[in-house]
């Protein structure tokens, strides 16, 4: 049988990856739970693979608990598809999203295609390089931390709106002459004009 080795790396974070060694009759959904073995992060969550081109562009989808939406569009289901059906390229490229309530992206791409040795059980994790980001939900939303943004520009906005007050106020005072100064003028150039005009 043969054994299809692949690297799984965050999308986000191209330092951590991890390469599982996966048998070809594997379901997607075996090697869906062999990456979260790897991550420590839960596997019963709406995730999917994208059948995908060297682009990462997506393709056929094989979900892990669809919506009812895509169960009515007939989206493939993980469980039900072999790793084998959508090898058609030595070096076969998979997007995964994973969680799709605060999800992760990764690339799974197939790095080698190795025969099984006697006795080794599979899935295997063959590498594995960095740690995973331990707060999913945190690192797929930073949203807490454009709040927290926010919070300060409000916290600075009245002091300097103090500041500028001050300044305003003498910058006033020196408006207010220049425009009595170019009034006065335009008053000169209109009396002029109308004494030309006469």
């Amino acid at each position: 049988m043969a054994i299809y080795r692949f690297r799984v790396t965050f999308e986000d974070y191209e330092d951590i990856y991890r390469e599982i060694d996966m048998p070809s009759k594997a379901t997607f959904l075996q090697l869906h739970e062999a990456i979260h073995h790897s991550t420590g992060y839960k596997s019963d969550v709406s995730s999917s693979f994208y059948v995908s081109n060297d682009q990462w562009k997506k393709g056929t989808e094989i979900a892990l608990l669809p919506t009812e939406r895509k169960v009515a569009a007939a989206v493939l289901i993980m469980e039900n598809i072999r790793l084998s059906k959508f090898i058609d390229d030595p070096h076969q490229k998979f997007y995964y999203v994973y969680n799709f309530d605060r999800p992760y992206d990764f690339h799974v791409e197939l790095v080698k295609i190795l025969k099984e040795e006697d006795g080794k059980d599979y899935p295997a994790i063959f590498k594995s390089v960095g740690d995973p980001p331990k707060n999913a939900s945190a690192s797929a939303f930073p949203l807490s931390t454009g709040i927290d943004d926010d919070d300060d520009d409000e916290e600075e906005v009245p002091t300097d709106e103090t500041e500028y007050g001050v300044d305003d106020e003498e910058e006033f005072d020196m408006f207010d002459d220049e425009e009595s100064e170019g009034e006065g003028e335009e008053s000169e150039q209109k009396s002029s004009g109308y004494e030309d005009e006469f």
